[in-house]
């Protein structure tokens, strides 16, 4: 088998077990877990930045960047308002999310890098053959997977939403704590 078909043998599976992770998080109660809300917002505040960097040498992607980002925002403050608020005896302090919004998301995300995977193989299998002959050569261009502005949007959205999501959850359990002040836990 070849070395770079044992790479995607290794990496799909763990793909798998992540969005399985991520979507199954879309339904049911939810506890709210202030740090780890806190460390996600962090996360994804650092992953916009690293993002907008990309916006220096070519301003499209700042602008799908930016779009995806407020549109995002937008569509947090939905989910917020779609959001049910819960104190269970055994969870402490819990929220339901709108299973839809967040479910779309991953599938819109997971379907735009699919695609651009999809279109990208050809290139991924030329240059693994012009690496390894050297009579072809390798310029060492970049392939470009992240330089669309189409990616950077959807990214972008994705980024903007659980910024906005985490935040506004961690508002919202803040003024719960304070109206249910009995029934909440730490």
């Amino acid at each position: 088998m070849p070395a770079h078909l044992t790479n995607y043998l290794v990496m799909l599976p763990i793909l798998a077990w992540i969005v399985w992770r991520r979507v199954s998080r879309q339904f049911g109660r939810q506890p709210i877990q202030r740090k780890r809300m806190i460390f996600r917002i962090v996360v994804f505040s650092i992953l916009g930045g690293v993002l907008a960097l990309s916006g220096l040498h070519k301003i499209e992607l700042a602008e799908g960047l930016l779009g995806g980002a407020l549109t995002g925002g937008a569509i947090g403050l939905l989910g917020l308002r779609l959001t049910r608020f819960e104190a269970d005896p055994a969870k402490g302090d819990c929220y339901v999310p709108n299973s839809w919004i967040g479910a779309l998301l991953t599938v819109l995300v997971l379907g735009r890098l699919a695609w651009r995977m999809m279109v990208l193989w050809p290139q991924l299998q030329h240059a693994s053959t012009a690496a390894s002959d050297p009579m072809t050569g390798y310029s060492g261009q970049p392939m470009g997977y992240a330089s669309s502005p189409l990616t950077m949007l959807v990214l972008g959205l994705y980024v903007g939403y659980y910024i906005v999501y985490f935040t506004g959850l961690l508002i919202h359990h803040r003024r719960f704590q304070r109206t249910h002040p009995v029934t909440t836990a730490a």
